[in-house]
């Protein structure tokens, strides 16, 4: 359904998902004057701190889903594994961000993979792997090593397993637990670089600047942003951004997309899209114009895209659950911005709260 015109103050910003970028999504929504309505199952859903309303229950729960899309305006995901049939159900009653074909593809790497290929982007050489015969095979074809995942849920470093001439292929396999998976070739890269769109239902776009990232046991540990024009120059950085933009464009998105890639000596290889907010966007809260929460809610409450201006450089520093001394140190740490998540139990592993800061 399109958006035919801005929704008035005080519309309801309906979210799927709890967690802590469905939080900061309301916070954003407040900012611009609309009210939040979360959807999330059971458990612990920090989003619902700043909600006007919520909603507990399963994403298969039709008669919840429909009564959820006849008190909202629009509706967002703040995640992408929500099954995609429910932006059909919801389509029914409200405009729908970022729309089935986007989760669908963002759901299983090889369709991820598939679709960049087909609209002319780098991507690493790959494989569907369905068995450990699957697996010696296309090994073979990968000399200088490859990743072992799951094409699907895995995220933060789960559902995966790198491996190099001479491991143990059947034990890789079996400790994947799945028979749904994709092997890609090891890249040779100098650095990651993210990148961020954001689209309107009527096709327009604007771009972020681009984070640089550092990741730790597969999860992003920091970004700085703007990219450093030594790390990415200004030709990267455009090649990037058409490559986003086609991206967006070719699943129809309505919201803001992130796609992560490889620096190398010959260009950009993609590595993976997230039509959400991205966890290497988060330094925009206090770094851009426009944050990439409040581009999100704009995009879909049918408002002017805003000014994504960076004002001077950034970094933004992520806490897990084994870190929560640094975070209490940056608690009393002058020009740090702090940002937690609300979430019940710090874990291994668990993002609990991310830092921010000036560089220059």
């Amino acid at each position: 359904m399109p958006m035919a015109k801005p929704l008035p103050e005080g519309a309801v910003l309906g979210i799927l998902g709890g967690g802590q970028l469905g939080r900061m999504t309301a916070i954003a929504a407040a900012e611009l004057g609309y009210k939040v309505h979360i959807f999330a199952p059971q458990g612990d859903a920090p989003a619902c701190d700043f909600a006007a309303a919520t909603t507990r229950a399963d994403y298969t729960d039709d008669d919840a889903l429909k009564s959820f899309g006849m008190a909202i305006d629009a509706v967002t995901s703040e995640f992408e594994n929500v099954p995609a049939t429910v932006m059909d159900t919801l389509a029914q009653y409200v405009p729908v961000s970022p729309g089935r074909a986007a989760l669908e593809v963002a759901q299983h790497r090889i369709a991820e993979k598939t679709l960049a290929a087909k609209i002319g982007i780098a991507v690493p050489r790959f494989a569907a792997i369905t068995s450990a015969q699957d697996l010696a095979s296309a090994m073979a074809d990968m000399p200088h090593g490859a990743i072992l995942k799951t094409c699907r849920l895995g995220y933060d470093g789960k559902g995966q397993a790198r491996l190099a001439a001479g491991d143990d292929l059947d034990a890789a396999w079996q400790s994947l637990g799945s028979d749904d998976c994709i092997l890609e070739e090891r890249i040779a890269f100098s650095a990651e670089a993210s990148f961020l769109v954001a689209r309107t239902s009527d096709g327009q776009i604007k771009h972020f600047p681009a984070s640089i990232n550092h990741h730790e046991n597969g999860i992003l540990s920091q970004s700085r942003a703007p990219a450093d024009p030594a790390l990415l120059s200004d030709d990267y950085l455009k090649q990037g951004q058409d490559m986003v933009a086609a991206l967006a464009e070719a699943l129809e998105l309505v919201g803001v997309l992130a796609m992560e890639t490889f620096i190398t000596a010959d260009g950009l290889i993609f590595n993976e899209i997230a039509p959400r907010p991205h966890n290497s966007f988060h330094w925009t809260i206090e770094g851009t114009k426009t944050s990439q929460f409040a581009q999100l809610v704009r995009a879909v409450m049918g408002l002017p895209l805003g000014d994504t201006a960076a004002m001077g450089r950034w970094q933004m520093d992520n806490i897990l659950g084994e870190d929560m001394a640094k975070l209490d140190a940056a608690l009393g740490e002058e020009g740090v911005f702090v940002h937690r998540y609300g979430k019940a139990a710090a874990k291994p592993g668990r993002k609990m709260a991310h830092l921010t800061r000036k560089l220059d």
